[in-house]
Protein backbone atom coordinates (compact mmCIF):
# COMPACT_ATOMS: atom_id res chain seq x y z
CA UNK A 1 0.00 0.00 0.00
CA UNK A 2 1.26 3.47 -0.93
CA UNK A 3 1.14 6.49 1.34
CA UNK A 4 -0.24 8.48 -1.59
CA UNK A 5 -1.34 7.74 -5.13
CA UNK A 6 -1.47 10.75 -7.46
CA UNK A 7 -3.71 10.49 -10.49
CA UNK A 8 -2.27 12.79 -13.15
CA UNK A 9 1.28 13.64 -14.23
CA UNK A 10 0.94 17.29 -15.22
CA UNK A 11 2.21 20.32 -13.26
CA UNK A 12 -0.18 19.77 -10.33
CA UNK A 13 0.50 16.04 -9.96
CA UNK A 14 4.27 16.30 -10.35
CA UNK A 15 4.46 19.22 -7.91
CA UNK A 16 2.48 17.23 -5.32
CA UNK A 17 4.72 14.18 -5.80
CA UNK A 18 7.93 16.15 -5.26
CA UNK A 19 6.80 17.57 -1.93
CA UNK A 20 5.45 14.23 -0.70
CA UNK A 21 8.51 12.21 -1.79
CA UNK A 22 11.03 14.57 -0.24
CA UNK A 23 9.35 13.89 3.11
CA UNK A 24 9.93 10.16 2.67
CA UNK A 25 6.38 9.13 1.75
CA UNK A 26 5.83 6.25 -0.69
CA UNK A 27 4.40 7.83 -3.85
CA UNK A 28 2.87 6.43 -7.03
CA UNK A 29 1.81 8.54 -10.02
CA UNK A 30 -0.75 7.08 -12.44
CA UNK A 31 -1.36 8.86 -15.74
CA UNK A 32 -2.68 7.87 -19.14
CA UNK A 33 -0.96 10.55 -21.25
CA UNK A 34 0.46 14.07 -21.31
CA UNK A 35 -2.97 15.70 -21.29
CA UNK A 36 -3.51 19.21 -22.64
CA UNK A 37 -0.02 20.39 -21.65
CA UNK A 38 1.62 18.00 -24.11
CA UNK A 39 -0.41 19.51 -26.96
CA UNK A 40 0.53 23.13 -26.19
CA UNK A 41 2.80 24.51 -28.90
CA UNK A 42 4.45 27.24 -26.83
CA UNK A 43 4.14 28.67 -23.31
CA UNK A 44 5.29 32.26 -22.88
CA UNK A 45 3.68 33.30 -19.59
CA UNK A 46 5.37 30.88 -17.18
CA UNK A 47 8.17 32.11 -14.91
CA UNK A 48 11.79 31.34 -15.72
CA UNK A 49 11.72 30.76 -19.49
CA UNK A 50 12.93 33.89 -21.25
CA UNK A 51 12.09 32.56 -24.71
CA UNK A 52 9.17 30.35 -23.76
CA UNK A 53 8.97 26.56 -23.73
CA UNK A 54 6.81 23.99 -25.46
CA UNK A 55 4.24 22.09 -23.45
CA UNK A 56 5.90 18.80 -24.39
CA UNK A 57 9.28 19.98 -23.05
CA UNK A 58 7.81 21.25 -19.80
CA UNK A 59 5.89 18.00 -19.29
CA UNK A 60 8.93 15.82 -19.95
CA UNK A 61 11.10 17.94 -17.64
CA UNK A 62 8.58 17.37 -14.85
CA UNK A 63 8.57 13.60 -15.43
CA UNK A 64 12.38 13.48 -15.34
CA UNK A 65 12.43 15.52 -12.14
CA UNK A 66 10.08 13.07 -10.44
CA UNK A 67 11.98 10.02 -11.71
CA UNK A 68 15.26 11.48 -10.44
CA UNK A 69 13.74 11.41 -6.94
CA UNK A 70 12.78 7.78 -7.36
CA UNK A 71 9.06 8.41 -7.74
CA UNK A 72 7.24 5.51 -9.36
CA UNK A 73 5.19 6.42 -12.47
CA UNK A 74 2.88 4.06 -14.37
CA UNK A 75 1.14 4.86 -17.65
CA UNK A 76 -2.36 3.47 -17.22
CA UNK A 77 -5.94 4.69 -17.44
CA UNK A 78 -7.81 4.93 -14.14
CA UNK A 79 -11.36 3.62 -14.44
CA UNK A 80 -12.56 3.52 -10.82
CA UNK A 81 -11.82 4.90 -7.37
CA UNK A 82 -13.31 3.47 -4.18
CA UNK A 83 -12.78 3.91 -0.45
CA UNK A 84 -12.49 0.67 1.49
CA UNK A 85 -12.19 -0.39 5.12
CA UNK A 86 -9.94 -3.14 6.41
CA UNK A 87 -9.33 -4.72 9.81
CA UNK A 88 -5.88 -4.24 11.33
CA UNK A 89 -4.74 -6.78 13.95
CA UNK A 90 -2.24 -5.25 16.38
CA UNK A 91 -0.57 -7.58 18.91
CA UNK A 92 -0.21 -6.16 22.42
CA UNK A 93 1.38 -8.47 24.96
CA UNK A 94 -0.88 -11.55 25.02
CA UNK A 95 -3.83 -9.79 23.40
CA UNK A 96 -4.74 -9.08 19.80
CA UNK A 97 -6.55 -5.79 19.25
CA UNK A 98 -8.59 -5.14 16.14
CA UNK A 99 -9.02 -1.69 14.58
CA UNK A 100 -10.54 -0.36 11.37
CA UNK A 101 -8.51 1.65 8.85
CA UNK A 102 -9.78 3.34 5.71
CA UNK A 103 -7.86 3.12 2.48
CA UNK A 104 -8.44 3.86 -1.20
CA UNK A 105 -8.44 1.39 -4.05
CA UNK A 106 -7.53 2.73 -7.48
CA UNK A 107 -8.49 0.51 -10.38
CA UNK A 108 -6.93 0.86 -13.82
CA UNK A 109 -7.69 -1.09 -16.98
CA UNK A 110 -5.15 -3.75 -16.00
CA UNK A 111 -4.30 -3.30 -12.30
CA UNK A 112 -5.44 -2.29 -8.83
CA UNK A 113 -3.53 -0.16 -6.33
CA UNK A 114 -4.13 0.73 -2.68
CA UNK A 115 -3.27 4.00 -0.95
CA UNK A 116 -3.78 5.76 2.37
CA UNK A 117 -4.44 9.03 0.51
CA UNK A 118 -5.21 10.02 -3.08
CA UNK A 119 -4.56 13.27 -4.97
CA UNK A 120 -6.66 13.95 -8.08
CA UNK A 121 -4.66 16.03 -10.54
CA UNK A 122 -5.82 15.07 -14.03
CA UNK A 123 -6.90 18.56 -15.04
CA UNK A 124 -10.09 18.81 -17.06
CA UNK A 125 -11.19 16.24 -19.58
CA UNK A 126 -10.63 17.87 -22.95
CA UNK A 127 -12.34 15.34 -25.19
CA UNK A 128 -11.05 15.41 -28.78
CA UNK A 129 -13.72 14.89 -31.45
CA UNK A 130 -13.02 12.63 -34.41
CA UNK A 131 -12.89 15.33 -37.11
CA UNK A 132 -10.56 15.31 -40.09
CA UNK A 133 -7.72 17.84 -39.75
CA UNK A 134 -7.98 18.36 -36.00
CA UNK A 135 -4.57 16.90 -35.19
CA UNK A 136 -2.96 18.65 -38.14
CA UNK A 137 -3.92 22.07 -36.84
CA UNK A 138 -3.30 21.59 -33.10
CA UNK A 139 -1.26 24.63 -32.06
CA UNK A 140 -1.90 26.15 -35.50
CA UNK A 141 -5.40 27.44 -34.96
CA UNK A 142 -6.86 24.71 -32.77
CA UNK A 143 -6.54 25.27 -29.03
CA UNK A 144 -7.71 23.60 -25.82
CA UNK A 145 -7.58 26.63 -23.49
CA UNK A 146 -9.28 29.98 -24.08
CA UNK A 147 -7.64 31.80 -21.18
CA UNK A 148 -4.25 30.62 -22.43
CA UNK A 149 -4.65 31.49 -26.11
CA UNK A 150 -7.37 34.17 -26.42
CA UNK A 151 -4.61 36.80 -26.66
CA UNK A 152 -3.48 35.37 -30.00
CA UNK A 153 -6.95 35.89 -31.54
CA UNK A 154 -7.56 39.55 -30.70
CA UNK A 155 -10.15 40.98 -33.08
CA UNK A 156 -10.49 37.71 -34.99
CA UNK A 157 -13.31 35.23 -35.62
CA UNK A 158 -13.24 31.98 -33.67
CA UNK A 159 -15.46 29.02 -32.82
CA UNK A 160 -15.86 26.87 -29.72
CA UNK A 161 -16.51 23.16 -30.28
CA UNK A 162 -18.80 21.77 -27.59
CA UNK A 163 -22.32 21.86 -26.22
CA UNK A 164 -22.03 22.13 -22.44
CA UNK A 165 -21.05 24.41 -19.59
CA UNK A 166 -17.35 24.06 -20.32
CA UNK A 167 -17.93 25.35 -23.86
CA UNK A 168 -19.90 28.30 -22.49
CA UNK A 169 -17.07 29.12 -20.09
CA UNK A 170 -14.64 29.26 -23.00
CA UNK A 171 -17.06 31.54 -24.89
CA UNK A 172 -17.26 33.93 -21.93
CA UNK A 173 -13.47 34.09 -21.81
CA UNK A 174 -13.16 34.75 -25.54
CA UNK A 175 -15.96 37.31 -26.02
CA UNK A 176 -14.13 40.38 -24.61
CA UNK A 177 -11.09 39.66 -26.79
CA UNK A 178 -12.16 38.28 -30.16
CA UNK A 179 -14.29 39.83 -32.91
CA UNK A 180 -16.86 37.04 -32.92
CA UNK A 181 -17.34 33.60 -31.37
CA UNK A 182 -19.72 30.84 -32.48
CA UNK A 183 -20.50 27.58 -30.72
CA UNK A 184 -20.41 24.50 -32.94
CA UNK A 185 -21.96 21.45 -31.27
CA UNK A 186 -20.92 19.00 -34.01
CA UNK A 187 -24.38 17.46 -34.24
CA UNK A 188 -25.12 17.46 -30.51
CA UNK A 189 -27.93 19.39 -28.82
CA UNK A 190 -26.91 22.51 -26.94
CA UNK A 191 -27.67 22.59 -23.23
CA UNK A 192 -30.74 24.56 -22.18
CA UNK A 193 -30.88 27.72 -20.03
CA UNK A 194 -27.72 29.23 -21.50
CA UNK A 195 -26.52 32.19 -19.45
CA UNK A 196 -25.07 34.10 -22.42
CA UNK A 197 -26.26 35.02 -25.88
CA UNK A 198 -24.10 33.41 -28.54
CA UNK A 199 -24.70 32.00 -32.01
CA UNK A 200 -25.01 28.22 -32.00
CA UNK A 201 -24.75 25.87 -34.97
CA UNK A 202 -25.65 22.23 -34.38
CA UNK A 203 -24.49 21.00 -37.79
CA UNK A 204 -22.08 18.09 -38.05
CA UNK A 205 -18.50 19.09 -38.87
CA UNK A 206 -16.75 17.31 -41.74
CA UNK A 207 -13.27 18.82 -41.77
CA UNK A 208 -10.88 21.55 -40.57
CA UNK A 209 -9.00 23.16 -43.48
CA UNK A 210 -6.18 25.58 -44.08
CA UNK A 211 -2.66 25.99 -45.40
CA UNK A 212 -0.04 26.59 -42.69
CA UNK A 213 -2.81 27.55 -40.23
CA UNK A 214 -6.50 26.83 -39.74
CA UNK A 215 -8.65 28.91 -42.12
CA UNK A 216 -12.09 27.32 -42.45
CA UNK A 217 -14.48 24.62 -41.36
CA UNK A 218 -16.52 22.52 -43.75
CA UNK A 219 -19.80 21.01 -42.54
CA UNK A 220 -21.49 17.78 -43.59
CA UNK A 221 -24.12 19.78 -45.53
CA UNK A 222 -21.27 21.17 -47.75
CA UNK A 223 -21.45 24.68 -46.27
CA UNK A 224 -18.27 26.38 -45.02
CA UNK A 225 -17.32 28.93 -42.37
CA UNK A 226 -14.16 31.02 -42.44
CA UNK A 227 -12.42 31.17 -39.04
CA UNK A 228 -9.07 32.04 -37.47
CA UNK A 229 -9.24 29.68 -34.50
CA UNK A 230 -11.18 26.83 -32.92
CA UNK A 231 -11.30 26.02 -29.21
CA UNK A 232 -12.10 22.43 -28.20
CA UNK A 233 -14.31 22.33 -25.10
CA UNK A 234 -16.05 18.96 -25.01
CA UNK A 235 -16.80 16.91 -21.93
CA UNK A 236 -16.26 17.38 -18.21
CA UNK A 237 -13.32 16.96 -15.87
CA UNK A 238 -12.31 13.34 -15.44
CA UNK A 239 -11.12 14.11 -11.91
CA UNK A 240 -14.70 15.10 -11.14
CA UNK A 241 -15.94 11.75 -12.41
CA UNK A 242 -13.63 9.90 -10.02
CA UNK A 243 -14.48 12.21 -7.11
CA UNK A 244 -18.20 11.66 -7.67
CA UNK A 245 -17.74 7.90 -7.39
CA UNK A 246 -16.94 8.19 -3.69
CA UNK A 247 -19.24 11.07 -2.81
CA UNK A 248 -16.99 14.13 -2.92
CA UNK A 249 -18.79 17.45 -3.27
CA UNK A 250 -18.86 18.73 -6.87
CA UNK A 251 -20.18 22.16 -7.81
CA UNK A 252 -20.36 23.48 -11.37
CA UNK A 253 -18.16 20.59 -12.56
CA UNK A 254 -15.42 21.59 -10.12
CA UNK A 255 -14.18 19.64 -7.11
CA UNK A 256 -14.80 21.49 -3.85
CA UNK A 257 -11.67 21.61 -1.66
CA UNK A 258 -10.67 23.31 1.58
CA UNK A 259 -7.61 25.48 2.23
CA UNK A 260 -5.45 22.32 2.29
CA UNK A 261 -6.80 21.03 -1.04
CA UNK A 262 -8.76 18.26 0.71
CA UNK A 263 -12.15 17.33 -0.69
CA UNK A 264 -15.20 16.57 1.43
CA UNK A 265 -13.96 12.95 1.56
CA UNK A 266 -11.24 12.48 4.18
CA UNK A 267 -7.91 11.58 2.62
CA UNK A 268 -8.94 12.61 -0.90
CA UNK A 269 -7.27 15.73 -2.28
CA UNK A 270 -7.58 17.58 -5.58
CA UNK A 271 -5.44 20.22 -7.25
CA UNK A 272 -5.04 22.00 -10.58
CA UNK A 273 -7.68 22.69 -13.22
CA UNK A 274 -10.21 20.29 -11.65
CA UNK A 275 -10.70 22.68 -8.71
CA UNK A 276 -11.70 25.56 -11.00
CA UNK A 277 -10.47 29.14 -10.86
CA UNK A 278 -7.51 30.23 -12.97
CA UNK A 279 -6.72 27.40 -15.40
CA UNK A 280 -2.99 28.10 -15.54
CA UNK A 281 0.24 26.20 -14.88
CA UNK A 282 1.18 28.62 -12.08
CA UNK A 283 -1.95 27.75 -10.12
CA UNK A 284 -1.56 24.02 -10.75
CA UNK A 285 2.00 23.98 -9.39
CA UNK A 286 0.99 25.96 -6.29
CA UNK A 287 -2.00 23.77 -5.51
CA UNK A 288 0.03 20.62 -6.12
CA UNK A 289 2.60 21.80 -3.56
CA UNK A 290 -0.17 22.46 -1.02
CA UNK A 291 -1.71 19.02 -1.59
CA UNK A 292 1.67 17.27 -1.32
CA UNK A 293 2.36 18.95 2.02
CA UNK A 294 -1.16 18.35 3.28
CA UNK A 295 -0.95 14.56 2.96
CA UNK A 296 1.92 14.61 5.44
CA UNK A 297 -0.55 15.58 8.15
Amino acid sequence: MYDVVIIGSGPAGISASLYAKRRKLSVLIIAKDRGALGKTEKIENYYGFAHGITGKELYENGIKQAENLGIEIVQEEVVALTKEEKTIIQPKQDLQLESEEDFFEIETVNSKYQAKTVILATGTNRTIPNIKGIQEFEGKGISYCAICDAFFYRGKDVVVIGNGNYALHEVETLMPVVNSVTILTNGEQMIENRSIEVEVKEKKIREFRGDAKLQEIEFEDNTKQAIHGAFIAIGTASSCDLARKIGANIQNNQIVVDENMQTTVAGLYACGDCTGGLLQINKAVYEGAKAGLAVLK
